[in-house]
């Protein structure tokens, strides 16, 4: 089983690039979570042949909002679109969870704190625990995978610039402590189990040719409940993969 998260920036333009499209034939992904899809169902022109397509757009249009592609050959049992404790969740269209048997799969998309750090009280207040209060409530049930854009880089490594950016969006105490208290209740950050020594980033900034200088952040993850680490085979970044100011990430899970 293989499961791949993206935030695309936009569900209409990376189609209109093509890269979605090349990036499904080159893959084949098992299932593909996908952030920021800035769209409802009813504005994609697009058939996703052999995949089930399961959707939580925001309300408002144009903004925000999560998709996740399900290979046709596998049993989804249940879905249930709603972090109910969150109205924000619920209104922009930031968490979208499935039962797929084995594990809830919950693809989520973290409010940014803003560069003014408006919404850093709502992030370390009230969505960050609130969230983590959710996975646990899951967890009750059956392990938990939840991947996606968490905007928050959890150390120094990363992040290219972490002493420029120590009050930064992104990487406040406030933040980092998020990422802290899921690793702390269990959770495993699967990228740096795998890969515990490599600086590597998955969303540059579209300025000063960020990308191209590979000075980025790692802010899309793979958690895991820890019952689910033996099946662990790989966890991967694929900084090649343009289309997006982020890239794709991946897990791979051996057979249960």
């Amino acid at each position: 089983m293989k499961i791949y998260s993206w935030n695309i920036n936009g569900l209409r333009a990376v189609l209109k690039k093509g890269s979605l499209q090349d990036f499904i034939a080159a893959k084949q992904p098992d299932i593909l979570c996908l952030q920021e899809i800035k769209a409802k169902p009813s504005q994609v022109d697009y058939d996703f042949s052999g995949y089930q397509v399961f959707w939580n757009p925001a309300e408002r249009a144009g903004y925000s909002g999560t998709a996740i592609l399900v290979s046709s050959k596998i049993n989804v049992s249940e879905m249930n679109n709603l972090f109910i404790q969150n109205e924000l969740a619920s209104r922009e269209g930031r968490v979208l969870t499935l039962d797929l048997g084995d594990y809830y799969l919950v693809n989520v998309y973290v409010p940014n704190s803003k560069p003014d750090l408006s919404r850093l009280t709502l992030r370390e207040k009230t969505w960050d625990p609130e969230f983590l209060q959710y996975l646990k409530e899951l967890e009750k049930t059956k392990p938990v995978i939840t991947c996606g854009d968490f905007n928050a880089a959890h150390t120094e490594m990363d992040l290219a610039r972490p002493k420029q950016n120590r009050h930064s969006a992104g990487f406040t105490d406030e933040e980092r402590q998020g990422i802290i208290n899921l690793i702390e209740a269990g959770l495993i950050d699967t990228f740096r189990i795998k890969h515990p020594d490599e600086q590597r980033y998955t969303w540059w900034s579209h300025w000063g040719h960020a990308r191209e200088n590979n000075v980025g952040w790692r802010i899309d993850y793979f958690f895991i409940s820890k019952s689910l680490k033996s099946h662990l085979k790989s966890a991967e970044i694929y900084e090649a993969i343009k289309g997006s100011d982020h890239c794709p990430v991946s897990i791979e899970l051996e057979d249960f």
